[in-house]
């Protein structure tokens, strides 16, 4: 199995990338587009448990505002083999003192790369924080 095959890994990088342009500007169309149309995706907010596509857009529907501004502080991206990829980003939200978490699954579809698992956390006050180099 080829880890991080360079065009795949760019191929994964500009979805991530464009998933964040999507998500500060609160393109609810395209970040839908992001996420497998699927019962068996999952996204696991700060406040939310979401099983499924349809419960993952109607979140995103009924969020007034979006989602908070945010300064990513790190992305990782690792790629195995051409059809399957995970992302975790730590950023920090706009008058944030801790830092977030964000991760992804990546799969290749027919329709372009998609997120089928994503999960969302932030760090509390007395957690280890320790933050990249």
């Amino acid at each position: 199995m080829i880890i991080n095959d360079p065009p795949v890994l760019a191929e994964v990088t500009a979805a991530v990338d464009a998933y964040e342009v999507a998500l500060m500007t609160n393109d609810v169309e395209a970040l839908d587009g992001f996420f497998r149309d699927a019962p068996e995706t999952v996204r696991y907010g700060v406040a939310e448990n979401l099983y499924g596509f349809a419960q993952i857009a109607a979140f995103r529907i009924g969020r007034s505002g979006g989602s908070p501004q945010r300064s990513r502080l790190r992305t990782e991206i690792t790629t195995f083999a051409r059809d399957f990829a995970i992302a975790n980003v730590e950023f920090l939200r706009e008058g944030a003192k801790h830092p977030g978490r964000q991760s992804q699954t990546w799969i290749r579809t027919e329709n372009g790369w998609k997120i089928v698992s994503a999960h969302v956390s932030l760090l509390q006050e007395g957690v280890d924080q320790r933050l990249s180099p």
